[in-house]
């Protein structure tokens, strides 16, 4: 399996599943992150920051991956980009962005800005869980799974 696991590593609170699980299924891990954020690195995880604006890690990531990588991220703009180059993807908390679901969830979130700026709010995402955790590492490991099975010799 050439496939490597990209990660939007800014907020990501999964890095260290992330990591184990691609040190289980022997596939490498690319974080990236802004000067502002202090990643460190393993074997087999490579990491690159770029500068603090706000796309930033984005683009580098978004210019960088390629079809089969699997991308943790939980920008919506940044999943629509990778789903457009075959890539797998899903947020920290193991939903996974697929072409059936990638336009509403961007759709959402033009309508939930657009309301903000006429003055509503909404709530922010619930606080991170134990739970949240366990349910990205079974998504991730039955993504890694099912990849390693498909591989054509």
């Amino acid at each position: 399996m050439n496939s490597r696991i990209v990660v939007d590593g800014d907020s990501c609170p999964v890095k260290t599943e992330i990591m184990e699980a691609a040190r289980r299924y022997d596939v490498g891990v690319l974080m990236v992150s802004s000067y502002d954020h202090v990643l460190r690195g393993s074997e087999g995880v490579e990491i690159v920051q770029v500068d603090r604006s706000q796309q930033s890690a984005d683009l580098y990531i978004a210019n960088h991956i390629a079809r089969g990588d699997i991308v943790v991220t939980q920008d919506y703009g940044l999943a629509a980009l990778a789903i457009a180059k075959s890539c797998r993807t899903l947020s920290p908390r193991g939903e996974i962005f697929h072409p059936g679901n990638i336009d509403y969830l961007l759709e959402r979130r033009h309508h939930h800005a657009k309301a903000r700026r006429g003055g509503r709010y909404f709530k922010g995402p619930k606080p991170f869980t134990d739970e949240d955790r366990l349910h990205f590492t079974g998504v991730l490991l039955k993504l890694l799974r099912d990849m390693q099975e498909n591989v054509q010799f």
